[in-house]
């Protein structure tokens, strides 16, 4: 059919519209405060466009205490929201079909259980668990090595994650029961190959696992292999990782042929969501972040070959506090913007035949190949969590990363270099970011009590027998988990029960390696730390605490790595310690100066903890304090006490570990 040319004269053969694939799924990572406030936010943003849900859980709910544990202080509702029971768990879904939504959950050591409260309010809305659709990412092996959310040790956690895959094949068959989570190991310093060998083995032992069952038929197995999914990560330098994830899929179509037998093309098809890099988003000059969270998405979504099948990507000013509504509106339409306004959905794959894009494909896949084989001869990867040589290798990269900032050979835009900024109205005056007040963790303490007290005891405390039951007999702990969660049994109560059975553990925390620093670059702290042993008569000693149940402990590691190879003597407990433990901590090895590393956004009350613990014990050492901390809360910090507070901002580790080494010495002048 011909039209006129609107400019006028000649007529134009009309444009035949090309088909356009259909886009991924848009989803924005939230929940913070309760669950009646996430359920208005997920709400809000559904009717905005958004595509799917993806739940983020307070570091309680994760870690498995109820809100009212000594550990949960001053976490409640700060990174997420907090869920302790089905009433929360109602809250948190109502008005939202749950057999209509896509629901991702971003839950790992309490999965199972958090599942099972999904499945029973599903079950309340007369939704057919056939049709239920989203994923749990279930992924243990990565939180020993650094998001730090894990509960109990890695084999009965391997068990837990087999159990939700096992269970989910037969009554939820649409649910992705896991992600293979690659995303944090970026965060911790994975280099690429070490992000695609260490998903890629840990997804092989999960594999191996479900094939060890006895009741897993070899007809289900292909199936249940076709439901593993994976959650990666994307950084700046977009080329590389556009081609890790075309290795990605070439990895994964090779292992699940050669090492399992999987026939069917599309049960080896590798699935994955992503969430692009947080590490990288800066504190100066935050404006720029739009522009690194637009290119990181990129080299996720424009190989048609290697795109991913949900994306969420984080605010422009998540490296400032919790991002507001409009914030998250602004990634929405990042994501809406590139699948609706371009051509990109109408193409194949704009990369197949490049020589540059396969050549750096096979680099990848045969380093990473190698280092698989490593770690398959140490016996796979819960061998090389428990020994401790993953969490190294990570920690290592990531000094190595950091070295590369310091010294400028790694630019980052107005942190390292083109520093000299005008100022932001973007994050000028206030309410720029999302504060979660103290108020949300007595209301939760409030609703916690109500909730035991109106329910049926003998039914729960008879509904966790059989989960104990069910945990020793090393059968399926699903059914066990939904009666639980059907007869009002806490998130603490569950994780208890278990606790119980399995133990907790304590994951090596990566810093007790061989020197991991740069010796011509450590010159100028290595005279500090010099100056500082000089009026000390010996080394300061350096106590870096972790309080709460912040897991991010790169940023404590790299200190107490850094500190250690200036000269200090440094002790680093690891992850989850209560302000007593860290106070008697500093008591036990007469610590000269205590850090504090909180990105929970839980400081106020844990520092305010921590120094008052110090004054009734009568010590009067210094505390410095890092974290994602507002001016405000700065200022707070410092009105506590707090000799030095160190943000995302302050990049220079040695500048930070010679701050240290001074005021050590002064606090003990």
């Amino acid at each position: 059919m011909n039209a006129i040319d609107p400019s006028g004269g000649s007529k134009v053969q009309r444009d035949k519209p090309l088909p356009r694939d259909k886009p991924w799924i848009f989803r924005t990572y939230a929940g913070h405060s309760d669950a009646s406030e996430s359920n208005k936010l997920y709400r809000n943003n559904l009717a905005k466009g958004q595509t799917g849900l993806s739940v983020a859980f307070d570091l309680p709910t994760q870690t498995g205490y109820d809100p009212d544990h000594v550990l949960a202080r001053g976490e409640v509702g700060k990174v997420g929201v907090p869920v302790s029971h089905l009433g929360d768990m109602r809250a948190l879904f109502d008005q939202i079909p749950l057999a209509q939504m896509n629901t991702s959950m971003t839950i790992n050591a309490t999965a199972a259980w958090l599942l099972s409260l999904y499945i029973a309010v599903a079950d309340e809305q007369g939704a057919p668990r056939l049709a239920l659709q989203g994923t749990t990412q279930n992924d243990l092996v990565k939180e020993y090595l650094s998001r730090g959310t894990y509960v109990f040790p890695p084999r009965p956690s391997m068990q837990l994650t087999t159990d939700i895959v096992v269970f989910t094949a037969r009554e939820l068959p649409k649910w992705n029961p896991t992600n293979v989570c690659s995303y944090h190991l970026q965060e911790a310093g994975a280099s690429p190959v070490q992000e695609l060998s260490y998903a890629l083995a840990t997804a092989i032992a999960l594999l191996d696992s479900i094939r060890a069952q006895p009741e897993v038929s070899e007809a289900e197995f292909p199936g249940i292999v076709g439901r593993i999914s994976f959650f990666v990560n994307a950084g700046m330098r977009f080329i590389t990782e556009l081609c890790k994830m075309r290795a990605f899929v070439d990895l994964w179509d090779e292992i699940t042929l050669t090492r399992y037998g999987i026939q069917d093309e599309a049960m080896r098809r590798f699935r994955y969501g992503v969430q692009v890099n947080s590490l990288g988003l800066t504190e100066p000059q935050p404006e720029n972040n739009v522009y690194r969270i637009l290119i990181e998405m990129l080299a996720v979504t424009l190989s048609k070959k290697a795109r991913a099948r949900a994306v969420q990507l984080p605010a422009w000013n998540e490296a400032l506090g919790l991002p507001r509504p409009f914030d998250q509106q602004w990634s929405l339409r990042m994501q809406q913007v590139l699948a609706y306004e371009t051509d990109l959905l109408e193409f194949g794959d704009i990369f197949d035949g490049s020589s540059a894009i396969d050549a750096k494909v096979e680099e990848l896949k045969t380093a990473a190949l190698e280092e698989l084989a490593k770690i398959d001869a140490m016996g796979g990867a819960l061998a090389a969590v428990e020994s401790g040589y993953m969490k190294q290798a990570l920690v290592e990269n990531g000094a190595r990363r950091i070295e590369a900032i310091e010294r400028g050979e790694q630019v980052v835009i107005g942190v390292n270099k083109f520093t000299t900024s005008e100022p932001s109205p973007l994050s000028a005056g206030e309410g720029n970011v999302v504060t979660v007040p103290d108020s949300v963790e007595l209301e939760a303490v409030g609703r916690l009590k109500a909730w035991r007290s109106q329910r049926d005891t003998k039914a729960a405390e008879s509904a966790l027998a059989e989960l104990a039951s069910a945990a020793k007999e090393t059968r399926n702990v699903m059914p066990a988990s939904i009666a639980c969660a059907k007869a009002g049994v806490t998130t603490g109560e569950w994780a208890q029960a278990l606790r119980e059975i399995f133990g907790e553990y304590r994951a090596p925390t990566g810093v007790d390696t061989g020197k991991a620093g740069d010796d011509p670059g450590l010159a100028t702290v290595k005279a500090a730390v010099a100056r500082a042993t000089q009026k000390l008569g010996r080394p300061p000693r350096f106590l870096v605490g972790k309080p709460g149940l912040d897991g991010h402990s790169n940023g404590a590691e790299q200190i107490a790595v850094r500190a250690r190879d200036a000269g200090m003597a440094v002790n680093y407990g690891g992850i989850r310690q209560t302000p007593e433990e860290i106070v008697t901590q500093a008591q036990e090895t007469e610590a000269d100066i205590i850090g504090l590393s909180i990105l929970s956004g839980s400081h106020l009350p844990l520092v305010r903890d921590v120094t008052a613990r110090l004054r009734v014990a009568g010590m009067t050492i210094p505390v410095v304090v890092g974290g994602i901390i507002p001016p405000d809360d700065e200022n707070a910090l410092r009105n506590m006490g707090v000799a030095a507070v160190y943000t995302p901002k302050d990049f220079a580790l040695d500048g930070i570990i010679a701050d240290v080494a001074g005021l050590a010495a002064k606090g003990k002048g």
